[in-house]
């Protein structure tokens, strides 16, 4: 594992990780010299939870070289899982009977963007997702941008990872799990379909969308009406509107 693939940074990310996997985190490093309400709070819950604390100086955060990293870094042990909820493909039959109620699963088709697979994670916990399913190649993997940018969602939000995309997806249509490709060309705008039953949203990647065999596996393809003069709206966004439809719909 290596150095930047050992840590978590940021404030949201670093206190998710210490309430969720205590035990992953070797110790927190705080940056020194500065008295924030915050970081002393962070500082309390990790030693209240048996984590290590030490005050490290700007210049050893700034050879980080990590991005925003607001004073606060989380290192975890060499043998730790990036994320404490990583599912694999053959673990679906069994997530799926676990489910309470009508599901909602959020397929991401080849996102690779750490900021936006970060951005759909933290949409997709505040929407109550059943799990995020995304490729095992050819997509972006859980790394400290993600967890950064998920506000801790990364340690909270179910991930599987599958090694083949459209079976996956014929696992969920097995189990009566509707299965809804979003494409620009679609004729009927998601807001058309009933969505309070167990559904699953299929997002492209970024500029090519979705796979052909992917397409040809959803049982059907919903857009996003786009009034103006743009075409599309970034991953992240789409997601966000989506899966919040499917919300308004279960609580209408």
């Amino acid at each position: 594992m290596s150095q930047k693939q050992s840590l978590i940074f940021g404030i949201h990310a670093v206190e998710s990780a210490i309430k969720q996997r205590p035990k992953d985190i070797r110790v927190l490093q705080l940056i020194e010299g500065r008295d924030d309400r915050r970081l002393n709070n962070l500082a309390d819950l990790a030693r209240n939870q048996g984590v290590a604390v030490e005050r490290v100086s700007k210049a050893a955060f700034k050879e980080l070289n990590v991005g925003r990293h607001q004073g606060a870094v989380a290192w975890l042990l060499a043998n730790s899982a990036k994320t404490s909820a990583s599912l694999v493909e053959a673990d679906l039959p069994s997530l799926i009977a676990q489910q309470e109620g009508p599901g909602l699963w959020l397929v991401l088709d080849g996102v690779t963007d750490p900021h936006n697979l970060g951005a759909c994670l933290r949409s997709a916990d505040a929407a109550g997702v059943t799990a995020v399913i995304i490729p095992k190649d050819k997509s972006a993997d859980i790394t400290p941008v993600v967890s950064k940018v998920a506000c801790g969602a990364a340690e909270t939000v179910t991930l599987v990872k599958a090694t083949n995309l459209a079976r996956a997806l014929e696992t969920l249509k097995e189990a009566g799990i509707w299965v809804y490709g979003m494409a620009g060309e679609a004729e009927q705008t998601l807001y058309d379909v009933d969505l309070r039953g167990s559904v699953a949203i299929v997002m492209g990647a970024e500029g090519d969308g979705l796979r052909r065999l992917t397409r040809e596996t959803c049982d059907g393809l919903v857009k996003l009406p786009m009034l103006g003069s743009v075409t599309s709206l970034n991953v992240s966004v789409a997601t966000g509107v989506s899966l919040y439809e499917v919300v308004r719909q279960r609580q209408g």
